[in-house]
């Protein structure tokens, strides 16, 4: 018989992680590695204002904020770590336009990562997905 955490790792892999499910195959970069077409599940993408202090005098600059789920093992056992840099690209293959995000979160439960992405953009230049 399996153990809890078994079985939950396993259902995450069926179901949530299933590709004709929630998931999608990207390639990620992170610390030198690719990680080619793992399943991702990416959530939550949306545009911000940024808030802006008085010596700040950069206009036209936006939050791009998104939760990136994926399994630990799909990244090689690594978690990435608060505060790190990564890149995910919009399509299968290992090719298309990568964008690179920094991390502000980063948990692992039960072998499932979850990391919560912060990019600055350009308004209307977030439609790579």
């Amino acid at each position: 018989m399996s153990s809890f955490k078994e079985m939950l790792a396993a259902d995450n892999k069926r179901v949530f992680l299933d590709t004709g499910e929630f998931a999608s195959l990207r390639t990620i970069i992170y610390d030198g590695q690719s990680f080619v077409d793992i399943p991702v599940v990416l959530s939550g993408l949306r545009e911000d204002e940024r808030q802006q202090n008085a010596a700040d005098h950069a206009q036209g600059l936006f939050l791009v904020k998104t939760l990136l789920q994926c399994a630990l093992v799909d990244l090689g056992g690594v978690q990435p770590q608060k505060g790190a840099r990564l890149k995910i690209n919009n399509q299968e293959g290992g090719g298309g336009f990568f964008r690179e995000f920094y991390i502000t979160e980063a948990v692992c439960e039960f072998g499932l990562l979850r990391l919560e992405l912060e990019d600055m953009n350009e308004r209307n230049r977030w439609n790579w997905q």
